[in-house]
This record gives structure tokens, C-alpha cells and sequence, in this order.
């Protein structure tokens, strides 16, 4: 789940990249833009080879977190629940900013190839695991290979179809992540109730060998992408040590020591920002390390919001069946009401004008920050009737307001930075949400969790998990209010 992710994961994740980088209709480009055009000329088995890659990825989160309470119960490694979700989305951040380069390299079918093989390793090591390290470092492994099927799937789209099948494309990758949304969670619940959890990983092994046979036969002859720029690995590496270091808290057992591993994670994630200004192949766009103007507002926004949502997806299924004795494909559902709330939100948003836009991104932070604070306040109970409204008010909030952030920012770009900025906008949430997990895991651990899974420490749990994400939501709150800090363009502010 979220981006996400939750929302790192989410369908407005790629439907925005739609609005990415805005391109300009070719000259050439004026054939018919129907479907049965679309899918003329060869394209209709690219396009299932597309759509297959978009679900590898969509639907990994969605299902992960419906099973991980039998995971956990299997494996014994509740210590290690905030890193499955972390280690995955460091594994996409780093994967999707090396994507564009790796491909230029050894050319878009082997970069393909390549990256359902990474990902379909990665599954078996998750479906082998005799203990929870291995399951985490399997996780890890398919995030980087998650990574690379998103960052190469966007680049099959921009070179094999053309400029006036964009929009349909992406609205159709749209849609398969809002099917995974609804079926993540059954096919994860199906698999925990039968009691073979580890028969998730097998499919998706079955299903990424098949998407590596498809890539290899459909991708040939393809020219690779011009990308000048290399990849920023230092301020990659520094930003994974800074989660590492986040992470490695939720396996020590000095409380102090835990404290000052955070500490020291969240400022080598600050130094990314400090040398990254100077760097001459960076990883965001110029002024992103300011957040007096609003692209660093912007991008303060998305990172500290999606991690402040992550907790629900990492501890609210295991909290749920808990406390309420839900089947973990009624927990899964359960936490699913976020991602149906934030869709079904987004399309209400989706035709907003610039008149508009400032509202909604207010509003919709502020919902975020009210659903963080409700769900602090009612999960210790999980009553259903109080968890449910406040993981669907979160999901408005995300759904209001996504979109419309990304938009505002890239507005304010120079032609120059709209490309980097739109890679940074997917690789801000995903960090946030890795390091909103190890976050919460740290919480999690302190409050018992890693000693194992009753009534008690369940209520705990949820007290401190949640309770530690809300000052995140408030940051991203005053980042969000300060992006539209006028009424004009984010370039006038």
C-alpha cells in the first residue's frame, strides 16, 4: 500500500505522470487517437506488455500488506515489519533515479529483461525465507526490481506511442492500479486465510518470468532514450544510509541509542537536500532545498505527508486482526478504505482549474493532518466505526490534494528542471514512505511489538505508531499551506 506507499503506490501516482513532463503535439502526430488506433500497428501487445509491468508494481504493496500479520506469525521477526515496507520503497527510489541512464546503457529490452528477472529473485527470496531477514532483503530486491519496471515502463511509453495516444495510455495504467487497489487485498487475503502466504510470492515469480519472455520478444528494435544526465549516486547513497540508519533503530535495544540512530537518519536525509544544491548531476530541481520557495515547500509536502500515511498500511492490518478478530482479507479491505477514498476523491478534483487548486491543496492537507490525529486517537481500540471514517478521511485528503501539488510545482520548473522534477516527485514519496516506516517501526518495537503479537501489545502499538506520524502529517500541513501561500503560480512564489 501507499505510495502509496500508501500512496507511493497509488493510482494517481501514475495517472499524474500523465501531467509530468507536458508535452507538445508533433507535427507529424495526426493520425486518429481512438482506442482502435491506439492499438493498431503493433502496439496492442506492447501495451499488454505495459499494462502487465504497471501491475507487478501496483498490486506487490497492496498484497504485502494484507499477509504480513502471517508473515510475522510465521517467521517471528516482528522487529522487522517497518523495514519490509522501507526496504522496498528504498529499493524504488534508487531504481527509478537510475532507470533513464541504465536503459541508455544497455538499451531498453535488456534494461526490461533485466529488471522482471531483479524482481522476480527478489519474490523467490521473499517465498523461501526461513526468517524475517532474508523476507526483508527479498523485499529490498524487489523494490529495485519494482523500480526499474515503473522507470522502464514510462519510457516505453514516451518512445512507442504516439503524442496523441498519451493521455489514453496513462489513464489506462491508472486503472490497473485502481483494480489492484481492489484486488490487492483479496488475493492477499485468500493466500493468508488458506494459510500459504508464501504462495504470493510464487505467482508473482510465475508472473515476472512471464513478463521477462514478453519483454525479450516485444521490445526489440527500439532505439534507447537520449538522457545526458548520469545518476546522482551521492546523494542516493546518503539517503539510503539516512534510512539505514532510521531502520537499523528497530533492532537495538538501548532505547537511548535508538534515539540517536533516528536522529542521525534524519539529518543525513537534511544533508541530501545541502549537497545536493551544489551537485552537478542532482537528484532535485534547483530551489528544492528551500522551502521558503515553493518547490521546496512542494516537495517537503509530499515527502513528509505519504510518510506520515504509511502507517496504517505497515501495522494496521496486524492491529486489526488483533483487536477486532478480522480475517486478513477483512483487515486488508479495512485499510483498503483509504486508497477507495482517495481515488474516488482525486476523479471529483481531477478538472480543477488554477482558480481552484489552492483550495483543494489546503483542504486536502488538512484533511491528512486531521485522519493522522483521528486515527492516533481510535486505533488502540480499532472500532471499526472510528477506524474506517478516519482512514477514509486521510485518503480524501491525499486525493484532493496529490495531483494538484504536482502540478503546482512542475509549474513553477524552468524548462530545464521539468524533467528532473518529475522524477522527484515519485522519488520524494517513495522516501517519505520509507522513511515513514522505519519510523513507525521504531515506534512499534518501543511500544512491544517485536517481543510478538497480543491484545496489549497490539493497543500499545497503534498508540505509538500513529501517534508518532502526526507530527510528520503537521510538517507536511504547514509545507502544503505554505506552497500556496498565494494565489499565484508557484513560480510567483
Amino acid at each position: 500500500m501507499q505510495e502509496f506507499a500508501m500512496r507511493s503506490n497509488h493510482p494517481k501516482n501514475v495517472s499524474d505522470s500523465a501531467d509530468l513532463v507536458p508535452r507538445r503535439p508533433k507535427k507529424t502526430d495526426t493520425g486518429r487517437a481512438d482506442w482502435g488506433d491506439l492499438l493498431a500497428e503493433g502496439r496492442f501487445s506492447r501495451f499488454i506488455l505495459i499494462c502487465l509491468g504497471v501491475w507487478l508494481t501496483a498490486v506487490d504493496t497492496l498484497v504485502t500488506a494484507t499477509i504480513m500479520p502471517s508473515v510475522g506469525l510465521n517467521l517471528g521477526g516482528y522487529a522487522y515489519f517497518g523495514w519490509t515496507i522501507a526496504g522496498f520503497m528504498t529499493g524504488v527510489v534508487l531504481a527509478c533515479a537510475s532507470a533513464g541512464r541504465f536503459s541508455e546503457i544497455v538499451g531498453l529490452r535488456r534494461a526490461t529483461v533485466l529488471a522482471g528477472l531483479v524482481f522476480g529473485s527478489g519474490c523467490l527470496m521473499s517465498a523461501l525465507a526461513h526468517n524475517m531477514e532474508i523476507f526483508t532483503i527479498g523485499r529490498l530486491v524487489q523494490g529495485i526490481g519494482g523500480g526499474w519496471i515503473s522507470g522502464f515502463a514510462m519510457i516505453a511509453i514516451a518512445l512507442l506511442f504516439p503524442e496523441r495516444h498519451l493521455a489514453r495510455v496513462f489513464a489506462a495504467t491508472a486503472a490497473i492500479w485502481g483494480v489492484a487497489t481492489l484486488l490487492g487485498p483479496l488475493i492477499g487475503g485468500l493466500f493468508a486465510d488458506a494459510g500459504n502466504w508464501r504462495g504470493v510470492f510464487w505467482l508473482f515469480a510465475f508472473q515476472a518470468l512471464a513478463f521477462v519472455f514478453a519483454a525479450a520478444g516485444l521490445l526489440g528494435g527500439i532505439a534507447p532514450p537520449t538522457i545526458r544526465e548520469g545518476i546522482p549516486w551521492r546523494q542516493l547513497a546518503i539517503l539510503a544510509l539516512g534510512i539505514g540508519f532510521i531502520g537499523a533503530a528497530n533492532i537495538i535495544g538501548s532505547t537511548l541509542t535508538a534515539i540517536l540512530f533516528v536522529i542521525l537518519g534524519l539529518t543525513l536525509i537534511a544533508c541530501v537536500l545541502r549537497v545536493d544544491a551544489t551537485a552537478q548531476i542532482r537528484l532535485l530541481p534547483r530551489g528544492a532545498s528551500d522551502v521558503t520557495k515553493a518547490c521546496g515547500a512542494g516537495y517537503v509536502a509530499m515527502f513528509t505527508l505519504t510518510a506520515a500515511s504509511i502507517g496504517l498500511s505497515a501495522y494496521g492490518p496486524a492491529i486489526l486482526q488483533e483487536l477486532r478478530g478480522l480475517s486478513p482479507l477483512a483487515a486488508g479491505y479495512a485499510v483498503a478504505v483509504m486508497a477507495f477514498a482517495w481515488t474516488g476523491s482525486a476523479f471529483a478534483v481531477a478538472g480543477s482549474d488554477r482558480s481552484n487548486e489552492r483550495g483543494w491543496i489546503r483542504a486536502g492537507s488538512a484533511c491528512i493532518l486531521v485522519g493522522a490525529v483521528l486515527l492516533a486517537l481510535v486505533m488502540g481500540q480499532a472500532h471499526l466505526a472510528l477506524v474506517l471514517p478516519s482512514a477514509a478521511i486521510m485518503g480524501v485528503g491525499f486525493g484532493l490534494s496529490s495531483s494538484l501539488m504536482n502540478r503546482r510545482v512542475l509549474g513553477g520548473l524552468s524548462d530545464e528542471d521539468r524533467a528532473i522534477g518529475s522524477s522527484a516527485l515519485i522519488a520524494s514519496r517513495q522516501a517519505g514512505g520509507a522513511v515513514g516506516a522505519a519510523i513507525a517501526g521504531v515506534a512499534a518495537n518501543f511500544a512491544g511489538f517485536a517481543s510478538g503479537l497480543n491484545a496489549a501489545t497490539a493497543s500499545t502499538t497503534a498508540l505509538w505508531v500513529f501517534t508518532s506520524l502526526v507530527p510528520l502529517a503537521a510538517v507536511g500541513t504547514w509545507a502544503a499551506w505554505r506552497l500556496t501561500r498565494s494565489q499565484q503560480k508557484a513560480t510567483d512564489a
